[in-house]
């Protein structure tokens, strides 16, 4: 954490693109970060269940001294014996509990690569949406700069009038009231891009010491599907749906596996063990004594009061909700799609008609300004035309920035 006023200055802005931007995204965005170390630490716990596949084999070995008494011949005898076995164990999976734990882990997997893909698309979209909302910050820093300078060209146009006689003290008092509005809201702008430029390089992890701003973006053209078919591939493509049903198989998989502790298992055992004397009498025989088991053993939990359906009914409930959400994600990804659509084309149409509006508030702002110095036109036409300008120029940027 730092401690001092300069570790965090920013010393610095520096231009990127949209593509760049996106890539440090990628390589830097915590919450991408953990959903891949999630991912990570669900693809260890499926390695550990099929390890499960295979059999275990376990070494003992222990030392042990006896000290045993003879009351007959009144004398101690220590005995000091060593010990070894090796065992193998093998699960048959009777039961169905080790497939099952098996294909849980693997919808574990599948459910955080999901997490991972929603995730990076959210990501995306979000870094989209600050780097465009810099850029129409700036767009709105030039526009109400060029406001502020037609206010103040204004002003001393009405001092001059005033000073020569053919003008009024009320029209110089209302230009100056334009220039500190516009001075104001040139400020306002200003902050605004500050905080939209700290907002993009907040989510894209970098330096606290660097602004970022935006390069020159081109309107991609129009959007080649229909309505409908933007509605299908929203469905194919939305990881958020397919969530829901891999944690619904999920879900079916917990269930199957709580029911298998009311089933019989069966495993196979083997083991060598190897016991010797240490410290026999010289030349005694047999200090040294060996085995081979081989077996089968079975587990079968004939009651358990009724647990395992228990948690088996629970499960049932998880499936009927994983369903009712995959509906309810249905639904609403229909309904953004609906109105990503219909904005996008709005703002499509929008573009063409404030271009044509900018031009027309252009050309009246100039004959405004030619009928009020000709003495036919008043101030108020040319305030008039000055903020329909503004207007009509925010209003393109706006646009260009949601296509």
């Amino acid at each position: 954490v730092p401690t001092q006023p300069q570790e965090v200055q920013i010393l610095g802005t520096q231009p990127i693109s949209l593509a760049t931007a996106i890539e440090l995204a990628y390589h830097h965005n915590e919450e991408l970060r953990i959903a891949l170390l999630q991912l990570e630490r669900v693809q260890a716990g499926l390695r550990a269940e099929q390890a499960a596949l295979l059999p275990t084999v376990d070494l003992t070995a222990d030392v042990q001294n006896t000290n045993q008494t003879s009351l007959g011949l009144a004398r101690d005898e220590s005995f000091t014996t060593l010990r070894g076995a090796v065992r193998s164990d093998y699960d048959l999976g009777l039961s169905g509990e080790r497939s099952a734990r098996l294909r849980a882990a693997q919808q574990q997997v599948r459910l955080a690569e999901l997490r991972v893909e929603q995730t990076q698309e959210e990501l995306r979209l979000n870094t989209i949406n600050d780097y465009y909302a810099v850029q129409q910050a700036i767009a709105e820093i030039r526009i109400n700069q060029a406001f502020l300078d037609e206010a103040q060209r204004n002003l001393r146009d009405t001092q001059l009038r005033e000073e020569v006689g053919v003008g009024t003290r009320f029209d110089v008092l209302r230009a100056d009231v334009q220039v500190a509005n516009a001075r104001q809201t040139l400020t306002q702008a200003i902050s605004q891009r500050q905080i939209t430029q700290r907002q993009l390089a907040r989510r894209l992890n970098i330096s606290s010491t660097v602004d970022l701003t935006t390069l020159a973006v081109e309107i991609a053209g129009t959007w080649p599907l229909s309505l409908e078919e933007t509605i299908l591939q929203a469905y194919q493509n939305r990881a958020e749906l397919e969530q829901f049903l891999v944690e619904r198989d999920l879900n079916q998989t917990q269930r199957q596996l709580q029911l298998t502790a009311t089933r019989p298992n069966l495993s196979l055992f083997a083991q060598y063990e190897l016991q010797s004397l240490l410290d026999a009498p010289a030349g005694s025989q047999n200090n040294t004594d060996d085995g081979f088991a081989l077996g089968a053993r079975l587990a079968w939990r004939l009651f358990d009061g009724g647990a395992a359906s228990a948690r088996a009914s629970q499960s049932d409930r998880d499936i009927a909700i994983d369903e009712a959400e995959f509906e309810s994600a249905r639904n609403t990804i229909r309904v953004q799609v609906e109105e990503a659509y219909y904005t996008l084309q709005a703002n499509q149409a929008n573009i063409t008609t404030a271009n044509l509006a900018v031009e027309q508030a252009t050309k009246a702002l100039d004959l405004a300004n030619l009928r009020f110095n000709a003495g036919v036109g008043t101030q108020l036409d040319v305030l008039s035309a000055t903020r329909e300008l503004t207007q009509a120029q925010g209003n393109l940027e706006i646009g260009r920035a949601h296509v």
